[in-house]
């Protein structure tokens, strides 16, 4: 996959028809602007036609998920959801008779993970799995779907990662990839920061609420408990002045929060390199799902 994605970043112009007569449903309950650009700029310059699909202006709201599901299966090519709960992709994937990608859930982002180890192997200079296999990867911060897919990764490459995550929500941590890759002696866990970034390759961060749930009244009170329990753990100067490590973000950046916009800026940072590399990953996945 990752060797796809270097191909068609490399030469664009030879996928130019490849998706020519197909058609990408992109179903969205949760807001976005990387995954959905990423999406349909990258269907339409291989010559497909993507349609964008807001959940509370469908029937979505008001009927079954797989009723839906299979409607939009015989209408399309390829469908990919960004939903709110994991347990709706699985509705939509188990009625759907065409492949389902899951663009991002409460559990899980695949897709973005994908870009992130394009980027990796960008920046070690080649794409090859004894390079993700001695890397050292610390993730600071909630415990999340960026998480989880890092984990699930790192058990597949055998990947050293280290979590550094004060806040864990139970309904989130997926125990058994945890429990796996600690059998395997892949997965590190502390609350000092400075020793987990200490000789680390890369320092990965997102934020601390779900963007979606950031600037409403009703989640005032859990954002300001965020918040204090967290700021210990921003990703700032001080942070990396101990560590040689990239910096890693998937997007949106709440500043000043989970990181401050020096380190953004940084020479260490390749976080706007990340955002650029969705689109080649997610033309592979395209590809790779429909066979082409």
């Amino acid at each position: 996959m990752l060797n796809l994605a270097s191909r068609i970043k490399k030469r664009p112009a030879s996928f130019a028809k490849a998706l020519k007569g197909q058609i990408l449903i992109m179903l969205f309950q949760k807001s976005s602007t990387r995954t959905r650009v990423s999406f349909e700029a990258g269907f339409s310059q291989m010559g497909g036609n993507a349609i964008y699909l807001d959940w509370e202006k469908t029937n979505f709201s008001l009927s079954k998920i797989e009723y839906e599901a299979l409607c939009l299966s015989q209408n399309s090519s390829i469908l990919m959801a960004r939903l709110k709960k994991h347990e709706d992709i699985l509705k939509l994937a188990e009625a759907s008779s065409v492949p389902v990608i899951n663009g991002c859930c409460n559990k899980y982002h695949p897709c973005q993970i994908l870009a992130d180890l394009l980027s990796i192997c960008e920046d070690k200079g080649s794409i090859k799995e004894e390079i993700l296999k001695n890397i050292k990867l610390t993730y600071i911060g909630v415990h999340n779907n960026i998480a989880n897919s890092l984990m699930e990764v790192a058990l597949i490459l055998n990947i050293e990662l280290r979590l550094v995550c004060p806040i864990i929500p139970n309904e989130i941590l997926d125990s058994e990839i945890k429990t796996k890759l600690l059998e395997k002696n892949l997965l590190k866990e502390s609350l000092d920061t400075k020793e987990m970034v200490k000789d680390a390759d890369y320092v990965y961060t997102d934020t601390w609420l779900d963007l979606e749930f950031f600037n409403l009244a009703e989640h005032a009170k859990t954002k300001e408990e965020r918040i204090k329990k967290m700021l210990p753990y921003q990703v700032n100067a001080d942070l990396m002045s101990h560590s040689n490590a990239k910096v890693m973000h998937d997007m949106p950046i709440h500043l000043d929060y989970e990181i401050t916009q020096d380190i953004v800026e940084s020479k260490k940072s390749i976080i706007f390199q990340q955002a650029e590399n969705r689109i080649y990953t997610q033309k592979a996945i395209l590809l790779n799902l429909l066979d082409l």
